[in-house]
């Protein structure tokens, strides 16, 4: 707190110090974000929910259980006759999966899932969402947390928004309608609440770890292909792995187990195991491989998105040992994927093949299932683990493994392959494809306008009208309809999650905010703060639109004069250090200062607001008119972060010649911005990049300097007269 308040008396001796107060404000702000390494050690955001509460929320017949010591998680049960029947488990999702929304603080939902990962509710607890505070409203977002009930973590969960927000409903696949205005931020809802849950399935429901069911590709049932056995293994879609004595004596080679397994050493080349595999829940290999009878009874074991393999073997070694017992899980063969070992457990099917088994021994044989939570994908390979064991010693037997890995790959003609994943950031890219393609055109022409300005500015009449148009592109496009407006909000996101020691991730669930950037940032070194201030940002075209419709109503735009007008361009300094110092305080202060921007109010939600909020963004446009771009010279704090990172620009772009202000002062004149100093040198942290100056200096009918030379041109010498 000492340094924080020295910090703002620091601020307040700056302000009244004039320029050098631009000298000191770059250190200051270095000195604000290095409290970060004070702070960032700090303990993170917790949960807030109590039993007490749960009790509440959750009154009989239900019974709220104590919280488990292992994973912050409640279990909820019912009351019967004879037993408390558990019903699913209760968590916030801020302990589980802490993804910071675009404040950079996490929202904390409470989520509530039943014993087969079904979601039984989900509601917010708390959020600091730009867009949902005095934006929307949270009722928006409170009906799009009610679709989740009845869902489950097995289906594939789409956010669609608009036109395209059809119900669309499946054993597998379910849409979401979307909020317009906030698609960014309902994805990363989706994701917190998608995170947390199958946290907990993994943990409590046997859901396989690491794995997410709407990546999961998915068997394709209407794909039937006629087959014999014979053919089945030739294709490779029954797998057929033979292993000899010798193959296993060769494993044990060098070990306490080598050379003990005398059966090995007189018959090297007999089979140890004849191994069959077979992927028997795909149709076009279980129909084929077993009866119709016996298919129809796997049908009728299996759940929506189970699999089952087949096994078969003979030779020395049976899959199927003395001691196995029908219905558990085999321990002479496994199953992995990835790495990860996934649960296969015996159907105790009776099994009949067809009558062509094209010479298969088969002398043990089962049909495992793996239940759909288990999250087997059918487009992985399918690894088999086959351990082998000897023992040396007779009474206390040193025990030697040795495992034989046999991998399956099922062709991608069987499976399907999941679509557009929406709920990651992968996801959003992929879906605003389009819109990404018109903003990065859009910026190459930006490009090129300002890397040939020559031969745009050549013409004064095609570069009003190039302006204009770039403007509304930027306004109409970038702001209303791709909601790609930056914001200091992205920078007290970013400051929030760097506080707390959280990741900057979910910048990338809006890729217009992060092409936007990285172009802005890149422009910075090269042009400095114009580029994005006078050509990208959609509430300042908004401003310059205005100025000119004040122009047609003939509205007289005000000149400040020159010491007002710099003491006043120090207020944005003063707006972007209070905003940048609000994330040290707390979260709610932030959301309050931020609203220093009309951004949210005026772009992002197209002015449907509260009145007070409405009326400040418009009061804001109503003084562009009168004073050219009031809010971006004067109390912009994103302009401000702008023209402080400025000065790491590398050229000084804009032509100038010696004359330039001694003695023409034509364009300082004509500047609606006041960014040239009287001695004509460009103040390019005040600097707007309108090309007014530039059109002026390429004009030998408005720049002095060239007048000068076109007269002296002018001036035909006399030849012949005598010499006195």
């Amino acid at each position: 707190m000492k340094i924080q308040t020295h910090h703002f008396q620091l601020l307040s001796r700056g302000a009244r110090c004039g320029p050098r107060f631009k000298a000191f404000l770059p250190s200051f702000l270095a000195a604000l974000l290095c409290l970060q390494c004070l702070l960032a050690a700090s303990a993170a955001l917790a949960g807030v929910m109590t039993r007490e509460e749960l009790v509440r929320r959750y009154p009989m017949p239900y019974i709220v259980g104590e919280k488990d010591s292992a994973m912050p998680v409640w279990p909820i049960f019912q009351q019967n006759a004879t037993e408390n029947r558990l019903v699913g488990y209760v968590f916030e999702s801020i302990d589980l999966a802490p993804i910071p929304g675009f404040s950079g603080v996490p929202i904390n939902l409470l989520i509530a899932i039943d014993a087969q990962g079904n979601f039984l509710d989900v509601s917010a607890l708390s959020q600091h969402e730009p867009v949902f505070l005095g934006g929307l409203g949270e009722g928006p977002l409170t009906t799009f947390l009610g679709q989740y009930k009845g869902l489950s973590l097995k289906q594939s969960i789409k956010i669609v928004t608009g036109s395209n927000a059809t119900k669309n409903v499946s054993i597998e696949t379910v849409q979401l309608d979307g909020i317009t205005k906030a698609t960014a931020s309902v994805s990363i809802v989706n994701q917190t609440i998608l995170s947390a849950a199958l946290k907990v399935a993994r943990k409590k429901l046997g859901f396989a770890a690491g794995r997410d069911p709407e990546l999961i590709s998915r068997i394709r049932p209407d794909v039937v292909e006629s087959h014999s056995i014979k053919e089945l293994i030739e294709a490779g879609l029954i797998q057929h792995v033979v292993l000899s004595n010798a193959d296993i004596e060769q494993k044990f080679a060098g070990t306490n187990g080598s050379g003990i397994d005398g059966e090995a050493i007189a018959h090297p080349r007999a089979p140890f195991i004849d191994l069959y595999m077979a992927y028997v829940s795909v149709p076009s290999i279980g129909r084929n491989l077993l009866r119709e009878t016996t298919w129809k009874r796997l049908q009728d074991r299996l759940e929506p998105g189970d699999s089952a393999i087949l096994l078969m073997s003979s030779g020395r070694y049976s899959l199927i040992g003395d001691d196995f017992v029908r219905g558990s899980t085999p321990d002479r063969i496994l199953l992995k994927q990835d790495q990860l070992p996934i649960e296969m457990r015996d159907l105790n099917l009776d099994l009949a093949l067809k009558g062509d088994q094209a010479g298969v021994k088969v002398e043990s044989i089962a049909v495992f299932k793996i239940i759909s939570r288990a999250g087997l994908d059918p487009s992985r390979p399918l690894d088999f683990v086959l351990p082998v064991t000897r023992l040396k010693g007779l009474i206390f037997p040193e025990k030697i493994v040795r495992d034989f890995t046999f991998s399956f790959n099922l062709p991608a003609r069987f499976y399907t392959v999941p679509g557009s994943d929406n709920k990651s950031w992968v996801g959003m890219w992929h879906d605003k494809a389009g819109k990404l393609a018109v903003l990065m055109i859009g910026l190459a022409i930006l490009v090129l306008a300002l890397a040939w300005q020559k031969k745009l500015v050549g013409n004064e009449r095609r570069f009003a009208v190039f302006r204009n148009s770039y403007l509304l592109y930027t306004l109409v496009f970038i702001g209303w309809y791709a909601q790609g407006q930056l914001s200091i909000v992205n920078l007290t996101g970013a400051l929030q999650a760097m506080l707390a020691g959280r990741s900057l991730s979910f910048f990338l669930y809006d890729p217009m905010t992060v092409t936007l950037s990285v172009f802005v940032g890149i422009s910075l070194v090269i042009w400095g703060r114009g580029t994005f201030c006078g050509w990208l940002c959609p509430f300042g075209a908004l401003q310059e639109f205005a100025a000119k419709f004040a122009r047609v109503l003939k509205i007289p735009q005000i000149r400040l004069k020159p010491t007002i007008d710099r003491r006043l361009k120090y207020v944005k300094y003063v707006s972007l250090a209070v905003v940048l110092a609000a994330p040290f305080y707390s979260s709610n202060v932030t959301d309050l200062v931020v609203e220093v921007e009309p951004f949210k109010t005026a772009i992002t939600l197209n002015f449907v607001r509260s009145w007070p909020f409405v009326a400040y963004a418009l009061g804001l446009l109503i003084a562009s008119m009168l004073v050219y771009k009031f809010f971006c010279r004067v109390l912009c704090p994103y302009g401000a972060s702008l023209a402080v990172l400025g000065h790491l620009r590398l050229l000084n772009w804009i032509p100038r010649r010696h004359a330039c202000g001694k003695p023409c002062q034509t364009c300082r004149h004509q500047c609606a911005y006041q960014a040239i100093a009287p001695g004509g040198r460009i103040q390019y942290a005040e600097c707007f990049q309108c090309l007014d100056c530039v059109i002026i200096y390429a004009s030998d009918e408005r720049c002095a300097p060239l007048l000068l030379d076109k007269k002296r041109a002018r001036v035909i010498p006399i030849v012949g007269l005598p010499t006195l």
